[in-house]
Parts: structure tokens; sequence; C-alpha cells
């Protein structure tokens, strides 16, 4: 007499657990207080962030991802090959050079990072699951924001806490635009404080580094990951990984690193969730 029941139970369970995630997005909230922004109309009108999030999930995993442009354009899209992957995405715009000079648009992508530390467990998200990431100019605020720590220091975060760095062909280098600020030509390479590589330390969080092919590369981007990587090693940091993505160039690499940042924040988020003991 008690079959039907359980029977009724089973399929319930069956069926929840094969719900299907539902998602909400919020577009362009602004990241920095209001006293700051009162003060300053750039930031006012451009220091602005998207949010998609599952509205029916808890302790999910968020991706900041930073748009290209040479940190002069660029467009401020959540990238639609991130979307219905059961994470977050906040995608960030920032200000943007001639208007402003270093460290402006870094200072812009730490304040969004705070603001995604600050609020993503209001959402249901989990502060130890965010990941750092971007495309070319983007994956440059990425990686700077994540080795120098004094951008997010000004927030109390430690980058530390950040899940994984996961830059699409960032700049290791000092960014060509910064170098343009200092009066250096395009293709004189410096490394100062505003490159990434001036920052290796072993106990930064894990990075998975992704180019293109390193002869369809925009200038050296490849071989400038493969010596961020090398010096990386060379530290003893525990988690460092380098895929250069044969036959594609600059452009055309985003396509398949998506693929490759959706298996790379998985895998890190299952190992950060057995360590904490998170569901």
């Amino acid at each position: 007499m008690f079959r039907k029941p359980i029977s009724l139970i089973l399929i319930l369970v069956f069926a929840l657990s094969f719900a299907q995630t539902e998602y909400k997005t919020e577009n362009n909230i602004s990241y920095y207080p209001e006293n700051i922004r009162k003060s300053d109309s750039y930031i006012n009108s451009q220091c602005k962030l998207n949010f998609y999030y599952p509205t029916n999930a808890k302790n999910f995993p968020t991706v900041i991802w930073f748009h290209g442009g040479g940190l002069t354009g660029g467009n401020n899209e959540l990238p639609k090959e991130l979307l219905n992957e059961n994470i977050a995405v906040v995608s960030v715009e920032y200000r943007l050079a001639p208007k402003v000079k270093a460290p402006a648009y870094i200072e812009d992508a730490a304040a969004a990072t705070a603001w995604v530390f600050e609020n993503i467990e209001k959402y249901g998200g989990n502060k130890n699951l965010i990941f750092e990431s971007g495309h070319s100019a983007g994956g440059y605020l990425a990686m700077i924001i994540t080795l120098d720590k004094k951008y997010l220091q000004k927030y109390k975060i430690d980058a530390d806490q950040i899940a994984g760095l996961i830059p699409f062909s960032g700049q290791a280098i000092t960014h060509f635009q910064i170098r343009k600020e200092q009066g250096i030509p395009e293709l004189q390479p410096t490394i100062d404080q505003y490159a990434p590589l001036f920052h290796v330390r072993k106990d930064a969080p894990p990075i998975v580094l992704i180019t293109g092919d390193r002869e369809l590369e925009l200038l050296g981007r490849y071989e400038e990951n493969a010596y961020l990587a090398r010096m990386l090693n060379l530290v003893k940091h525990p988690s460092v990984k380098l895929f250069e993505e044969d036959g594609f160039d600059h452009v055309s690499m985003a396509q398949p690193a998506f693929h490759l940042l959706i298996k790379e924040v998985r895998e890190l988020t299952k190992k950060i969730k057995t360590q904490k003991n998170l569901q």
C-alpha cells in the first residue's frame, strides 16, 4: 500500500535533480559607490556591469569578464558562450584611454571585482568561486589585478581569494597602451609596475593562460604568456597551465578558448567545493 507514495517521491526527486536552471540578467549596474559617481561624470556614465546569474541555484561559480579593445574601445557584452552553463557571468565596462590614463582602467577592474565579492552571496553565489577572465586588453586587466595585490587590497580583498585566473591572450608585459602613454614605442617591450610579469609570485591563485597560434597571434602574445608561465613555474607556483591554440589568430582564438574556460572553471569549482565542503 506504500508503493505509490514511494514511487511518487522517487519521481519528484528524479525530476528535481534534472530541473532546468533558470537565469536572470540585470544590466547597467553601477559598481562604484554614489559619492564617487557624483564626483566623476565619466565614472558615472561608463563604469557599469551586466550581471547574469542562476535564480534557482546556490553556491554557483562566477566569471568576471573584461572585454578587449586595446584599453581604448570594445563592447561590454555578456559572452553568449558562457550563458546557460550553470555559472554567473559579470561583464564589465571600464574607463578608456585617451580619456583616462593608467591606472584608471585597472582601478575600475578592481572596483568591479570588489562589487562581485561584496554582492554575489546575496544572489546565491559563493565568493570562494569567483574567477577572473577576459580577452586581450580584458585579459590583461584580469591578470594585473590578480597578480598585483594592491588594487584589491584597497577594498580589503586578498587577491588570493580569487578562485582562478583564466585570461585569453592577455598581455604579460606592460600593456602597449600604457607604454604609449609613457612615450614608449609599441614594439619596445618593457616590464614595470604595470606588467603582470613584474608581479610573479608563488602564492597567486590557479592560473590558466590561453593564447592563439604563436605564428598568428598579435605581436609576441604567445611568447609573453609562455615566459609568464615559465617564471611562475620557477617560483614554484603550484597550478599553472599554458594552452596554445594551433591555427587560431588573436581574434578567432576566443571561440575555442571559451570551451577551455568553462572546463577549467568546472574543474576548479569541483576542487574548491570539495576542499571547503560546499554543496
